[in-house]
């Protein structure tokens, strides 16, 4: 039976590769005729169905799917409620009611608007902002206020690693859910496998304790992943309605620096306090209900601020994007915001891959005499993506920007400060993938004081960064330039 069976398969790998020409014609008329995609996009699929066939014909098959662009997250019940809160702040805009207590702020007024219009972000000028740049103390800082949960903790992340951080969050919420608290979380199924991932049993250990459990596109029979693209790269953690944090910690051992190949890990999490933190329910509620198949949005008090939580200044717009979504709205942000600087802008980003407009608009910048200034890591955890990046970086040099190599472990932060006033930080990084392939959720806050404090943790990582100078840039080897050149050609569909 073993023998018919590889024999069958061998049958099949024979027909594909006598037929490949075919195939790849079959497949180039779908990418151009029948899909809508970027010609840019359009080309390097062309590129490696034609040049590198039979692994061009397999990235197509995992990679290449076009996601059918659907209202995937609904939430019927409260949709009036923030549509009408949308329109009521759209109109004090418009008529020039809207008062903020910086005026320094109102050349971001178009920003605001944009974020009200295309995302339904609500404006809120109550917050109170924590910024971690440190694992150790975001998570320090996450176990302490999960102690103090008394309702729920709704727990988001892309990446859930089986270790020991993992253990010291687990203990927390099964002894939470004894006591009452409900307990959800919700974890992409891409980002969770693999040997140190998250196994079936773990689930089912932790659905025993009386946690409930969401998969985000599951993988078929358990171990076939059809969407590699398309994953939820959002990380989101609500407790009881008085406080969230989003950013680019994940869970695991990595990130708290134990990792010998990455080193210390550079990244930045916020924890808001304030009527922000209802965004970030209504974000995870609507993730959760797609995953879960159940509504939360008839649970009312899952979206209730309690009295007791601090009033803060700082105002925030919560932003998502996804491929279902009708605008890239988080990219369409950092495009705005770039334009809209006078004076700087800081980009700090594991990728930076960026589409022909940002890249344009940065570029303009610099030349105009704008404070750029770029910051990647010094070493890949993704090869590819790493030396697309070294050649983009290499365009902004050029330019006049200022780019720096973070020395001192792996940089993760995804954060784009504009003029000292406004800053965006969240999951999505400057590439095409968290553009348009991801599912990611960002903080707009329009505040100088908070934005200060993020150009300060840029400032103090430059004393830990290499400057790229033009001359040390041209001075790269071969070997170096042929990477960056091949890599490049691959950036639409990295």
């Amino acid at each position: 039976m073993q023998q018919i069976f590889a024999e069958y398969i061998s049958d099949i790998y024979l027909w594909i590769i006598e037929h490949l020409w075919f195939i790849n014609v079959v497949f180039s008329i779908l990418i151009i005729f029948f899909q809508r995609r970027n010609p840019t996009t359009v080309w390097a699929w062309l590129l490696l169905l034609y040049f590198i066939p039979i692994l061009g014909f397999v990235l197509y098959l995992i990679l290449g799917q076009n996601f059918r662009k659907e209202r995937m997250f609904k939430m019927k019940e409260i949709e009036g409620e923030v549509k009408y809160a949308v329109r009521k702040q759209e109109e004090s805009i418009y008529r020039k009611k809207l008062r903020l207590r910086d005026p320094e702020l109102e050349q971001f007024k178009q920003l605001m608007l944009y974020d009200l219009n295309e995302g339904e972000a609500v404006l809120t000028d109550n917050n109170d902002i924590r910024i971690y740049t440190d694992g150790k103390e975001k998570f320090h800082a996450l176990l302490y206020e999960m102690e103090h949960a008394l309702n729920y903790i709704h727990i988001q992340y892309y990446i859930i690693r089986n270790d020991e951080l993992w253990e010291e969050i687990e203990e927390v919420l099964i002894r939470k859910a004894k006591q009452g608290v409900e307990v959800r979380i919700l974890f992409d199924s891409m980002g969770c496998r693999g040997r140190r991932g998250m196994s079936a049993s773990d689930w089912r250990r932790l659905k025993k304790a009386g946690i409930y459990v969401a998969e985000f596109f599951p993988a078929v029979f358990g171990k076939l992943q059809l969407r590699i693209n398309y994953r939820n790269h959002r990380k989101i953690v609500v407790i009881d309605g008085r406080l969230g944090f989003v950013g680019g910690f994940n869970v695991g051992r990595e990130y708290l620096g134990r990792e010998k190949r990455f080193g210390y890990w550079r990244d930045t999490h916020i924890c808001i306090e304030g009527a922000a933190v209802t965004s970030l329910a209504v974000r995870f509620v609507l993730d959760w209900n797609y995953a879960a198949k159940e509504n939360l949005f008839l649970e009312d008090r899952l979206f209730e601020i309690p009295e007791y939580v601090r009033k803060g200044k700082d105002l925030v717009q919560i932003i998502s994007s996804g491929p279902d979504s009708g605008s890239p709205v988080i990219r369409d942000n950092y495009l705005r915001m770039i334009h809209m600087a006078r004076k700087s802008i800081y980009i700090q980003t594991p990728y930076f891959i960026p589409d022909a407009e940002i890249r344009d608009a940065l570029v303009i910048a610099a030349k105009s005499g704008i404070d750029v200034r770029i910051m990647i890591p010094c070493k890949p955890d993704h090869p590819f993506v790493y030396w697309a990046t070294y050649s983009y970086i290499g365009e902004m040099i050029e330019a006049g920007a200022r780019c720096y190599t973070y020395d001192n472990g792996f940089l993760h932060t995804k954060c784009l400060c504009a003029d000292g006033l406004v800053s965006c930080i969240g999951t999505a990084n400057m590439d095409i993938r968290s553009f348009s392939l991801n599912f990611e959720v960002n903080a707009v806050i329009y505040s100088a004081r908070t934005t200060e404090r993020l150009i300060q943790a840029f400032e103090r990582d430059m004393a830990r960064s290499t400057l790229i100078t033009k001359k040390k840039y041209e001075q790269r080897e071969l070997t170096v330039r042929i990477r960056e050149q091949f890599c490049r050609l691959l950036s639409p569909v990295l």
